[in-house]
């Protein structure tokens, strides 16, 4: 298998993240099916949790870190996108997206609802209720806007087929599903938002990038300030466990972001030796778990019209740090 990954040790861990996803995410789907009212909780855990390593595999094919073809990481990327039910953007238009956002150390996007979405009163306050009920609204419309806007912005219309497409198979799916216990119905959409709160909780907190509505052009003047020392100031590592590290890979690594930030090429498997590499006992961009736990509650509401200022002091604000919404790597706009 050596012709086939990039590093000489990558089978196995890819190995073993891969089964992970496929037997959690097919096996949480049978366990929702059952009679029993507990299978169904554990098929919830168990989907929602193989959906989440799902996406950070995708976050690695985009960074082509496991194969040494390009086209391999296209294959897995897309079945991978498939499963945490990111299917209807491209695989390369994620990452498209997410490349963007390390060449051009900010958060580039093609559609800021920011600018948009306090003309329509009713419908924020709707998310604000729903947010307060920890119910993840703004991550459920981004996600909503991949199947929406090729059907409204000119510059999408190539994408239109896939969108029908996929959500035609997807329905298809899904009924034949329901054909066998409606209680799918009730559990996927559940199992999706743990998906969702789990992503978000891990994005929201992990830069002060500008926001850029830039993704449909060329990268301009408008991010050439932003320098390594930039980047690396504007990153932060938002770290499950320090006394234990094997939780952090709950989330496959990505809390060590300024590992990955400072070497994108290397795999999930690395970092944590490369952080310690790099920063050894320095903790001046790791964030406490514990704050942001409270962060990511307190400000869950005023989050979804918040847009951090570059630069900002997040450590002196420890659990006032609010965090922006709707920065996702998976919704390709």
């Amino acid at each position: 298998m050596a012709g086939v990954f990039r590093y000489e040790d990558a089978f196995w861990p890819s190995f073993l993240a891969i089964a992970y996803v496929i037997t959690t995410w097919a096996g949480g789907l049978m366990l929702m099916l059952s009679a029993s009212w507990v299978l169904n909780i554990v098929g919830v855990l168990l989907c929602a949790h193989g959906m989440v390593i799902a996406a950070y595999l995708v976050h690695e094919c985009a960074h082509n870190s496991l194969f040494r073809k390009n086209r391999y990481h296209r294959w897995l990327g897309e079945v991978l996108l498939w499963i945490c039910g990111a299917s209807y953007s491209d695989y390369d238009d994620v990452r498209h997206k997410h490349v963007r956002h390390h060449t051009d150390r900010a958060d580039i996007v093609s559609f800021d609802y920011r600018k948009r979405i306090t003309a329509y009163p009713a419908l924020l306050k709707t998310i604000y209720f729903l947010e307060w009920l920890y119910i993840p609204a703004m991550e459920i419309i981004m996600h909503a806007l991949v199947i929406i806007l090729p059907f409204v912005k000119i510059e999408a219309k190539a994408r239109r087929k896939r969108v029908l497409t996929v959500l035609v198979l997807r329905i298809a799916f899904f009924a034949w599903l329901a054909s066998i216990s409606w209680k799918i119905l009730l559990l996927y959409p559940l199992a999706y938002m743990l998906f969702l709160t789990v992503m978000r909780f891990m994005d929201v907190h992990q830069h002060t990038y500008d926001v850029h509505e830039t993704l449909d052009r060329p990268r301009g003047d408008e991010v050439k300030s932003y320098d390594r020392e930039f980047e690396q100031s504007n990153t932060y590592s938002n770290l499950l466990s320090l006394k234990y590290p094997w939780l952090n890979l709950l989330v496959l690594n990505f809390p060590y972001h300024n590992a990955h930030h400072q070497q994108p090429g290397r795999p999930w498997y690395r970092l944590p030796r490369l952080h310690q590499e790099l920063y050894g006992d320095a903790d001046q961009q790791i964030l406490s778990f514990k704050d942001l736990l409270k962060s990511y509650h307190r400000f869950r509401i005023q989050r979804v019209l918040n847009g951090d200022p570059a630069n900002l002091p997040v450590k002196q604000l420890h659990d006032n740090f609010i965090g922006v919404d709707g920065v996702s790597f998976l919704t390709a706009h």
